[in-house]
């Protein structure tokens, strides 16, 4: 065990196996993840003096108004909405990847995405005023029917014409929408693109809440099964043997990263490719069994969408990029790379 670089650690009763290395690299993109916080706090169109960074968070009673606005009801929301969809987005694509054991595998890639989009226009250009509580709720019923459908089609998770259906799913919706778009009203059409471009603009403490509440089930959901999935890693017959009631496992493995999608579809739009390349980067980076991959995927989802985010933010202020856009001139290189090294099975 040591060789391996495992090591045990009791506390009490409790024992548990743990990768040091692991550990160590999980808390260096930990403390990654709060200096890039603390820079975008910091850094914008009005400049955070450094010295003021702890008056800011800590007592923003002291701050001006036109300060305290800047950092507590745009900056921070913003900053904490991008660490969210993105934790939501590394694990879904996590589980997707590790239930189809197909590394193409994404959640964005079966249409859950083009399914939640279609739900959430309808109600952003038909019910403008309508609680925005409400859109994860819708977009997790839209996601849904859609992998459903990609699932009835493919009839196996773990083949590749499960991914392969799933694109071409996601492209009939995809012009269902384009022609949703270039039918309606102008005005409607400009806030429903800014939102399908993936931008974090909007984001609000009651938005960042909800989206919270849809994060904790769906993360408790993957982490009580790492046990199991990572024995289903060993095939299905070892799986049955060693006790893993695999239907259950796996229709809980799928309903998590659809409502993940989804949800953070509903709040922030399209963050394309992030649930693909995130679980890659944690497999090279972290390696591990599933808890460590799902929180490694976790960690790179919300550092990959805060430093997109901020690059859309800052790189050609005062002109603002969304994160989505950002994040799809790396994904789509990124993606074209791993199909080119999986030619020989597709």
């Amino acid at each position: 065990m040591h060789r391996a670089g495992l090591r045990s650690v009791r506390v009490g009763r409790l024992s548990r196996i743990v990768r040091p290395r692991t550990l160590i690299y999980s808390l260096v993109l930990v403390l990654l993840i709060c200096g890039l916080l603390v820079s975008g706090i910091l850094q914008g169109s009005l400049p955070i003096p450094t010295s003021d960074i702890g008056r800011a968070l800590f007592y923003p009673q002291t701050l001006t108004p036109e300060q305290h606005y800047v950092v507590w009801d745009v900056r921070l929301p913003r900053l904490l909405m991008a660490l969210l969809c993105g934790a939501m987005l590394g694990l879904a694509g996590a589980a997707m990847q590790s239930i189809t054991r197909n590394g193409l595998a994404d959640p964005g890639l079966i249409g859950v995405k083009e399914g939640c989009s279609v739900v959430i226009l309808t109600l952003i250009l038909l019910f403008p005023t309508l609680n925005l509580v409400w859109r994860p709720l819708a977009g997790v019923i839209g996601g849904t029917l859609v992998a459903l459908l990609v699932v009835l089609l493919a009839r196996d998770f773990s083949r590749p014409r499960f991914v392969l259906i799933g694109i071409g799913v996601s492209w009939f919706f995809a012009a269902g929408i384009g022609i949703f778009m270039t039918t309606a009203d102008v005005r409607n059409v400009q806030t429903a693109l800014i939102w399908m471009s993936g931008s974090l603009q909007a984001a609000t403490w009651p938005l960042l809440l909800v989206a919270l509440v849809w994060l904790l089930p769906g993360a408790v959901l993957l982490f009580i099964t790492t046990r199991a999935s990572d024995v289903a890693l060993l095939g299905n017959h070892t799986a049955t043997g060693l006790g893993v009631r695999l239907p259950h496992l796996a229709l809980l493995r799928f309903i998590a990263p659809v409502l993940l999608t989804a949800a953070s579809v509903s709040c922030v739009g399209s963050l394309g490719f992030v649930g693909l390349m995130a679980p890659h980067m944690a497999r090279f980076w972290l390696r591990g069994g599933q808890t460590a991959l799902l929180w490694g995927s976790a960690l790179l989802g919300a550092l990959l969408v805060l430093v997109t985010d901020t690059l859309g933010r800052l790189a050609f202020a005062p002109l603002q990029i969304p994160a989505g856009i950002v994040i799809a001139l790396v994904g789509g290189p990124f993606f074209l790379l791993l199909l080119w090294r999986r030619r020989d099975r597709l």
